[in-house]
């Protein structure tokens, strides 16, 4: 996370670890979701903003998910249904559920296919908002499984050379075990920027970079930006423009459309319109690294990847050279010692909706 998207310090309230999942859980439940799906929702949304990761933790997505389940966008305890299945398939009707508690379910599914068949996947539509994809490919990961889990939907970004946004962020994730070294965890938007991550520059007044969004003509805003009003720009592809590699993130994001919207039998984000079509499509796989390869050389040869990484010699003004997972292995560390820092605006939504729900309140530290 880059340091513009994070609060200052005089604006930050520490809060514990605990008292988030306890306050989460309680709204949740309040929502009409069961203990058990409450807490698997807590615990996606805590785990990334431990990991760092604030654009897909409680700062931007609790008020989302609270005002859906208020609207009746998203159906608590919601009926799962397997719509076809094969010895290494599945897909799923969700039901209109939130993703972030059905994702586990679903990425359990492929790893149990996974260890029968070597490899599983599973494709899930008709789901709400599936949070951060990293988490579901990690629990893939802990199993000394290679997971992939990816989403579909939304709108926003536009395709390269185009004035209409097409396309959501779309993001990618893949994690890999290791023996020694930090697991690697790869999750990122296939926009130039993630769209939660606006929501967060508008938080703590930070401008947008040159190339993460165009005008309502669709012209790349090449200098750094203020936060535009919504409905004044559109996000670009990872890249900005296509001499930097647009069409690049153009085409990642449409690989994202045809393994989760057309595999799950759903239809392609840009077609959301057409009725009972609408929400994200997801795609969950888990590549049983034994059915492969042997895995103690798997894990062997993977630590010797990430040290060589690690151990590379870094770029004047840097520090050190990262490899996706290791920056967010070490926040989990600092922030469960010294507890996840939140933007006040942030906790006094909390303080807010605790009250009127009666749930707890957030404890700080």
């Amino acid at each position: 996370m880059l340091e513009r998207f994070k609060p200052r310090k005089e604006d930050q309230v520490r809060i514990p670890e605990e008292s988030l999942r306890e306050t989460v859980t309680a709204i949740f439940e309040k929502m009409g979701e069961t203990p058990e799906a409450a807490a698997e929702g807590a615990d996606v949304l805590v785990m990334t903003d431990l990991r760092g990761v604030e654009t897909h933790g409680v700062s931007n997505l609790m008020r989302v998910y609270v005002e859906q389940y208020s609207k009746g966008d998203l159906k608590p305890g919601p009926e799962w249904r397997v719509v076809r299945e094969s010895p290494g398939t599945v897909t799923i009707d969700a039901g209109g559920g939130l993703g972030i508690m059905l994702g586990r379910r679903a990425m359990g599914l492929a790893m149990e296919k996974a260890r029968k068949v070597g490899m599983g996947v599973v494709t899930m539509h008709m789901s709400g908002h599936l949070g951060a994809v990293g988490h579901f490919a990690m629990l893939a990961a802990e199993q000394d499984m290679v997971g992939v889990c990816i989403t579909a939907g939304g709108d926003g970004v536009l395709p390269t050379f185009g004035a209409e946004p097409r396309l959501g962020a779309n993001p990618i994730s893949l994690a890999a075990p290791a023996r020694n070294e930090v697991p690697v965890l790869f999750d990122a938007a296939t926009s130039a920027i993630a769209g939660n991550k606006v929501s967060l520059a508008q938080r703590v007044g930070a401008e947008l970079l040159p190339g993460w969004i165009a005008d309502t003509e669709g012209n790349p805003i090449l200098e750094e930006t203020p936060v535009p009003e919504r409905g004044q720009y559109s996000q670009l592809p990872l890249g900005g423009t296509r001499e930097q590699g647009s069409h690049k993130g153009y085409g990642f994001s449409l690989m994202v459309e045809v393994l989760g919207s057309m595999l799950s039998g759903s239809v392609p984000t840009m077609l959301d319109n057409i009725p009972g079509e609408s929400m994200f499509k997801n795609y969950f796989a888990a590549y049983n690294i034994a059915a492969f390869a042997d895995l103690e050389t798997f894990k062997d040869n993977m630590d010797g990847m990430l040290e060589n990484l690690r151990t590379a010699r870094p770029a004047p003004g840097h520090e050190r050279v990262l490899y996706p997972g290791l920056y967010e292995h070490e926040e989990v560390q600092e922030r469960r010692a010294n507890g996840i820092p939140f933007h006040g605006e942030v906790v006094e939504w909390f303080d807010g909706i605790s009250e009127e729900l009666s749930v707890p309140r957030l404890r700080r530290m």
